[in-house]
C-alpha cells in the first residue's frame, strides 16, 4: 500500500500555505451582509434627501430616515440569523476525499488536502485540486464542467485530473500537484460550480422596475423642483419639502428589502425542513417548476435492491454463472446499488486471473472482464448487449412484472452469448404514491428519467400512481435532431435507458417548449441535467458532483420531502409577489402625480411625513406581516400578474382621485390646506384597500391586523391633524369624503376588470 504523506510533512506544507484552501462558501461573511443591507443606491438618495430637508429646517419631515433605517437593521438581523443555520447546516454538502496519511487511508475536507497528498478517486467524486494519476483501473473523467465536453476522457497513468471534473467510471490513485490558486484555473470555483443561475422571472422585474426608477427618478426631480419653485416663490423651503415628498414616494424603499428578506427567510425555512439552497432565486424557479424530471432510483424506489433469481443459458453451468458474477461483483471499487445487491448474491469463490477489465458506466450500460485464457464476459442491460429476441422476450416478461433485468454474457468473435439473466427487485417507497398524488394535484408533470428498461420503469411508475405512467419510451430511439425532439418529450413521462447526455438535452427540450424544468438527481449520470435545468436538487446522499451542480440539496436524502419544500417555496413567492403590490401602488401613483402636477405647475399633494406614515401602516407593517407569516398561500400567476391587476389599478384609482379633488377643490375655493387634507385622507384610504386584497383570503389575524392599521392611521390623523399639516378631518367640510371613498372603491373595481381583462388577452401596452 502507497505510503503517503506524514503529519509532520501535512503540517510543513500547510505552513508553506500549499493547502487547497477554498473560498467557496454557500452563505455571506457578516460583514458582507451589512455592506449589501446599507451601501445601495436607495439608501444614498435617501440620505442625500435627508441632508436637503435637514438644511430647509423642516425637521419634522425627516421620519422617512427611520423606516429606511428600521428596514435596514430588520433585514441585517434576519440574514444574521439565516447565516448561522445554514453554516451550521452546509457542513452536510462539503466534499470528502480519501487520502493515504502515515500509510493509512482517511476521509478528510477537499480544502485540507495539501501538495503531494495522494488521493483515491473512484465512480460519483468529483475532483477537488489538480492532481497526477498514479494508477488507474479503467477510470474515465467527465471534463463537461469545465469543458462542456460531456464525452469520458478515459485517464491512464502521468495523465492529469483537473479540479471541477468528475469520475465517471473505474477507480485510481492521484497525486496532488496543484492547489488552491494554483490550480488549473484561477476561476476554478466558477468552473467547478457552472450552472444554469436558477431563474428568477420576479427578481428581473423588480431590477427592470428599479433601472427604470434609478433614471427617471432624477430628472422628474428637477421638474418637479422647478414647478414647486413657480408654486411656492417665497418660500423655497417649502419648495423643496414637495419636491423631496414627490421623490421619496417614488421610492419603492423596501421592495428590494423585502425581496431579498423574503429569499433569505425562505433559504432559513427551507434549511429546518432539511433542505440545503446553495442559490436564492432557486426558490422561485422551485415554485414555478411544471415539469420535475427524476430518476427512478432513491424517488419513488427505495435504491435497495435484492438479486431474485438467476435464469441461466446452457451450456453455462450454475456454478461457472456464480463464479463469473462473484468476480464481476468483487473485483471492482465502483460501488453503487445494484454492485452491493450482486455483492450481497454472490461471493467471491476464487480469484480468477483477469488481465483487463472494463467498470461500467452510465454511457456503455455494461462492464467487462477478460481473463488470462482471452475469455471475455460482460454484464449490463440487455437491451445494449443482445439482440436474440427469444432473451430479449424473457427480457420484456420480467420487466412488465416491474423487475430490473441484468444480462450475463460471454464474448466470442465479437458476439455476445447469453450465459444468464439476473433478475433484481426495486423496492417501492411507501411515500412513493402520496408525493406523486402531490405533484399531479398541484400541476406538475412528473417524468422519470431512468438508465434502467422503460417497460421496468413504466410499471414502477403505474405502481406509484404516476400520472400517464404509461407513455413510455426508449431513448435509444430519441431522435437526433432537436426540433423533432422538442416535438416527442411532451409525448411521453417515462424514458428508458438513459444516457447522461440525453438527460441533459431532454431537460432542454422541455425547457424550449416553455416548462420550467426541475430535476431530481443524486448520480453522477444526473450531473448534466442538474446544472442546466432551471431547478436542479440533489440528495445529499449522493455524489459529490451532483451536489455541486445542484441548486438546492436534499439533506435527508427524501424525496417525499419535496412536498413542504414545493409549498414553502410557493408560499414565499406568493408572498413576495402580494408585497409587491403595496410598495409599486405608491411608487405609480407618486411617479405620475410628479410628472403631473409639474406640469401644471401647483403644489405636490404630499410632504414627506404624510408619506412616511402612509409608508409605515399601509405598506412596511402589512408587508412584514406577509413575507414572515407562516401560511399555505401559492404562487397564483407570476409578479406581473400581482402588478398589472392589483398596484395598477389603484395607483391609477389614486392619481384620478387626485386630479378630481384638484378640480373640485378648485371649484369650491378651497385652501391650501384643504386640498392637502383631501389629498391625503383619500389615498391613505385607496392605500388600505390594497392592504386588504394584500391580505385576501381574510382570516381573523389578517383581518385584525388590516382592520387595526386603518384605524390607527385614522386615529392618528384625528388627534395631531396639525403634525401632519392637515385640518381635522370631523370638520363638516369633509363630508364629501364619504362620496368620494364609495367611488374610489367603485373606481377601482372598474379599473381592475378591465385591467384583469387586458392583462389575460395580452392586449396591454407594457
Amino acid at each position: 500500500m502507497k505510503q503517503g504523506l506524514t503529519d509532520q510533512q501535512v503540517q510543513e506544507r500547510i505552513d508553506n500555505g500549499q493547502v487547497n484552501i477554498s473560498k467557496d462558501n454557500i452563505s455571506k461573511t457578516r460583514g458582507q451582509i451589512v455592506r449589501d443591507h446599507t451601501l445601495t443606491y436607495f439608501n444614498g438618495l435617501n440620505l442625500f434627501l435627508a441632508a436637503i430637508i435637514i438644511s430647509t429646517g423642516y425637521f419634522t419631515n425627516l421620519t422617512f430616515v427611520v423606516v429606511v433605517l428600521c428596514n435596514t437593521v430588520i433585514g441585517i438581523i434576519q440574514e444574521f440569523k439565516v447565516k448561522d443555520v445554514i453554516d451550521k447546516l452546509s457542513v452536510v454538502t462539503v466534499a470528502k476525499v480519501k487520502v493515504i496519511r502515515n500509510a493509512e487511508m482517511k476521509t478528510i475536507p477537499v480544502e485540507e488536502l495539501v501538495l503531494d497528498d495522494i488521493v483515491f478517486l473512484e465512480n460519483g467524486n468529483q475532483i477537488g485540486t489538480d492532481c497526477k494519476v498514479l494508477t488507474s483501473q479503467g477510470m474515465e473523467v467527465n471534463e463537461a464542467l469545465l469543458t462542456g465536453e460531456s464525452e469520458p476522457i478515459k485517464k491512464n497513468c502521468d495523465d492529469e485530473l483537473l479540479a471541477g471534473s468528475f469520475v465517471v467510471a473505474g477507480s485510481g490513485y492521484g497525486k496532488v500537484i496543484r492547489v488552491g490558486n494554483d490550480n488549473y484555473s484561477t476561476q476554478l470555483v466558477q468552473k467547478a460550480k457552472h450552472k444554469n443561475k436558477a431563474s428568477s422571472q420576479m427578481k428581473d422585474s423588480i431590477e427592470k422596475v428599479i433601472k427604470v426608477l434609478s433614471i427617471v427618478i432624477i430628472p422628474v426631480g428637477f421638474i418637479l423642483f422647478a414647478s414647486q419653485m413657480v408654486a411656492y416663490p417665497d418660500d423655497r423651503g417649502m419648495a423643496i419639502v414637495k419636491t423631496v415628498g414627490g421623490v421619496i414616494g417614488m421610492i419603492p424603499e423596501g421592495l428590494v428589502l423585502l425581496t431579498s428578506l423574503s429569499f433569505i427567510l425562505g433559504v432559513g425555512k427551507l434549511a429546518t425542513k432539511k433542505a440545503l439552497v446553495q442559490e436564492m432565486e432557486a426558490i422561485e424557479a422551485l415554485a414555478r417548476v411544471d415539469v420535475l424530471c427524476l430518476d427512478k432510483t432513491g424517488t419513488i424506489t427505495t435504491g435497495e435492491l435484492s438479486v431474485e433469481r438467476v435464469y441461466p443459458y446452457k451450456p453455462y453451468t450454475n456454478e461457472f454463472i456464480e463464479e463469473i458474477l462473484g468476480c464481476m461483483a468483487h473485483d471492482f471499487d465502483d460501488i453503487n446499488a445494484t454492485q452491493e445487491a450482486l455483492r450481497g448474491a454472490f461471493d467471491k469463490i476464487k480469484d480468477l486471473d483477469i488481465i483487463d477489465k472494463v467498470p461500467f458506466s452510465s454511457k456503455r450500460k455494461m462492464r467487462s472482464i477478460t481473463l488470462s485464457d482471452q475469455r471475455t464476459f460482460v454484464l449490463g442491460a440487455p437491451e445494449f448487449l443482445t439482440s436474440n429476441e427469444r432473451v430479449l422476450d424473457r427480457v420484456n416478461s420480467y420487466s412488465y412484472q416491474g423487475y430490473r433485468v441484468l444480462y450475463l454474457g460471454e464474448t466470442i468473435d465479437n458476439v455476445n452469448h447469453a450465459m444468464a439473466l439476473i433478475v433484481i427487485q426495486d423496492c417501492l417507497r411507501d411515500d412513493a404514491r402520496s408525493t406523486l398524488r402531490f405533484f399531479n394535484k398541484n400541476n406538475v408533470d412528473v417524468c422519470i428519467l431512468s438508465g434502467d428498461n422503460p417497460i421496468t420503469v413504466s410499471r414502477v411508475a403505474q405502481l406509484a400512481g404516476l400520472r400517464k405512467a404509461d407513455q413510455y419510451i426508449d431513448a435509444s430511439i430519441l431522435p437526433e435532431d432537436d426540433e423533432e425532439l422538442y416535438k416527442v418529450v411532451e409525448h411521453y413521462r417515462i424514458f428508458g435507458r438513459v444516457k447522461p447526455e440525453q438527460k441533459q438535452r431532454i431537460i432542454k427540450a422541455f425547457q424550449h417548449n416553455d416548462h420550467v424544468v426541475g430535476m431530481v438527481g443524486d448520480g453522477v449520470n444526473d450531473v448534466l441535467a442538474l446544472k442546466d435545468a432551471d431547478c436542479g436538487i440533489a440528495m445529499a446522499a449522493g455524489s459529490d458532483a451532483a451536489k455541486k451542480a445542484a441548486h438546492i440539496v436534499l439533506l435527508d436524502s427524501n424525496f417525499a420531502s419535496m412536498k413542504s419544500i414545493v409549498n414553502e417555496g410557493r408560499t414565499i413567492i406568493a408572498s413576495i409577489e402580494k408585497v409587491s403590490s403595496l410598495y409599486l401602488t405608491k411608487t405609480i401613483y407618486s411617479t405620475c402625480l410628479c410628472i403631473i402636477f409639474a406640469a401644471m405647475r401647483q403644489s405636490y399633494p404630499f410632504i414627506p411625513i404624510q408619506l412616511s406614515l402612509i409608508s409605515s401602516l399601509a405598506i412596511g407593517i402589512p408587508s412584514f406581516y406577509v413575507t414572515l407569516e407562516s401560511s399555505s398561500m401559492l404562487s397564483t400567476g407570476g409578479f406581473s400578474k400581482h402588478v398589472m391587476t392589483t398596484a395598477l389599478p389603484c395607483a391609477l384609482t389614486i392619481i384620478i382621485d387626485m386630479i378630481f379633488i384638484n378640480i373640485f377643490g378648485n371649484w369650491l375655493h378651497f385652501d391650501a390646506t384643504q386640498l392637502s387634507t383631501y389629498y391625503y385622507l383619500t389615498t391613505g384610504f385607496v392605500s388600505f384597500v390594497v392592504v386588504y386584497i394584500v391580505f385576501m383570503p381574510l382570516n381573523r389575524l389578517r383581518g385584525f391586523i388590516a382592520t387595526g392599521l386603518t384605524v390607527l392611521f385614522f386615529a392618528i390623523l384625528l388627534f395631531i391633524p396639525d403634525f401632519f399639516s392637515i385640518y381635522s378631518f370631523l370638520n363638516w367640510n369633509f363630508i364629501y369624503l364619504i362620496p368620494i371613498f364609495a367611488l374610489s372603491i367603485l373606481m377601482f373595481g372598474i379599473l381592475k376588470r378591465l385591467i384583469y381583462k387586458l392583462y389575460s388577452q395580452r392586449k396591454y401596452p407594457f
